[in-house]
C-alpha cells in the first residue's frame, strides 16, 4: 500500500511539474510576443512575466535541491552546495513573493476607489509604487544573504566538530529549522502587505456596492466585476502562499516521523502546488492571458482534426 502510495504521489509530483512549466512558459511567451508585435510592455504584463520568470525558477531550484538533498545527502551538507542552492533559493523565492506582493499592490491601487489623499497620492504614481516596492525589497533579500551566510560559516565549523557523532541527516534537518524561520521571517513583510490588500479590497468592494444601491446600474458594473476577479487571484495567491510554508514548517519536523520518503513526496507536491496553481489562476485571471489560451487550444483541436485520417 505504502508503494502504491508513493507512485501516486510521484505522478501528481510530475503532472504539477509539467503543469507548472507549461503555465509559467505560456505566460512568458505570449507576453515576448505581445511585445514583438507591439514594441511596448504594460506594467502588468512586465510584472507577470518577471513573476513567470521568478516562479520557473523556484521550481525547479527546490526540485534539484530536494533531489540533491535524497539522493546525495552527504553532498548537500557539502559548504560550497549549502551557499549555492540556500543563496539560489532564497533569492528566486524572494522574488517570487515580492513580484505576486507588487502585482497584488498594483491591481489594488488601479481598482479600489478611496477618497484619502494618500491613497490618491499612490494611485497616480502606481508604477513608481511598484518600482520603489521591488527596490526596497533588495535591502531584505541583501540581509537574508547575509545572516544565511554567516549561518552557514557557523554551522559548517560546528558540524566538522561533530560530524562523528550525528547523521548527514540528522544534521541538516537541523541546518533546515534555522533556515525556515529565517526565510519566513524576512518574507512576512510582503504576505502582510498582500494580506492588507485584500482587506482593502474587500472595504472598497464594500462601499461601492452600497454606494451603488442608489444607482439604477446594478451590482454586476465594471467597477464591482474588476473588484472581484482581483479579490480571487489575490485570496488564491495568499491562500497557496499559506499552504505552501505549512509545507516547510512540517519539512523541518520530518526527522520525527516515520515514514520520510512517504513524506517528503507529499511536501514535494504541496510545495509546487504553489507555483503551478498560481500560474493557472494569473492566466484564468487575465483577459490576454485567457484569451490566448483558447486561441492555443482551439489552434490544437484544429491540428488534431486535421492530422485525424478521413474515416477514423
Amino acid at each position: 500500500m505504502k508503494v502504491i502510495v508513493e507512485y501516486i504521489l510521484l505522478i501528481i509530483l510530475g503532472v504539477e511539474i509539467v503543469i507548472g512549466s507549461l503555465g509559467n512558459g505560456f505566460i512568458i511567451l505570449v507576453n515576448i510576443m505581445d511585445w514583438d508585435k507591439r514594441r511596448k510592455i504594460s506594467t502588468v504584463d512586465k510584472i507577470f512575466t518577471a513573476l513567470a520568470i521568478s516562479r520557473l525558477a523556484f521550481m525547479w531550484s527546490l526540485v534539484i535541491v530536494l533531489l540533491i538533498y535524497d539522493l546525495y545527502p552527504s553532498l548537500a551538507i557539502s559548504e560550497k552546495i549549502l551557499r549555492i542552492s540556500n543563496f539560489s533559493w532564497t533569492v528566486v523565492n524572494h522574488f517570487s513573493i515580492w513580484l505576486a506582493t507588487c502585482l497584488s499592490l498594483f491591481y489594488f491601487l488601479k481598482i479600489a476607489s478611496f477618497s484619502n489623499s494618500i491613497f490618491l497620492f499612490l494611485k497616480w504614481r502606481a508604477k513608481k509604487v511598484v518600482s520603489m516596492t521591488l527596490l526596497v525589497s533588495l535591502l531584505f533579500l541583501f540581509i537574508n544573504l547575509i545572516v544565511i551566510n554567516a549561518y552557514i560559516v557557523i554551522w559548517i565549523d560546528g558540524y566538522k566538530a561533530n560530524m562523528s557523532y550525528s547523521s548527514d541527516s540528522n544534521e541538516y534537518g537541523h541546518f533546515t529549522r534555522f533556515l525556515i524561520p529565517t526565510n519566513t521571517m524576512f518574507t512576512f513583510i510582503p504576505f502582510i502587505v498582500s494580506l492588507t490588500t485584500l482587506f482593502l479590497l474587500i472595504f472598497s468592494l464594500w462601499r461601492h456596492l452600497k454606494n451603488m444601491q442608489h444607482n439604477t446600474k446594478g451590482y454586476r458594473d465594471v467597477s464591482t466585476t474588476a473588484h472581484i476577479k482581483v479579490l480571487q487571484m489575490v485570496v488564491t495567491f495568499l491562500s497557496l502562499y499559506t499552504i505552501f510554508f505549512l509545507a516547510l514548517v512540517m519539512q523541518s519536523l520530518k526527522n520525527d516521523i516515520h515514514f520520510k520518503n512517504l513524506f517528503n513526496l507529499i511536501f514535494d507536491g504541496v510545495a509546487l502546488a504553489f507555483p503551478s496553481g498560481h500560474s493557472c489562476v494569473l492566466i484564468l485571471g487575465n483577459t490576454k492571458l485567457r484569451q490566448a489560451f483558447v486561441s492555443m487550444m482551439w489552434w490544437l483541436r484544429y491540428k488534431l482534426n486535421v492530422a485525424e485520417p478521413p474515416g477514423s
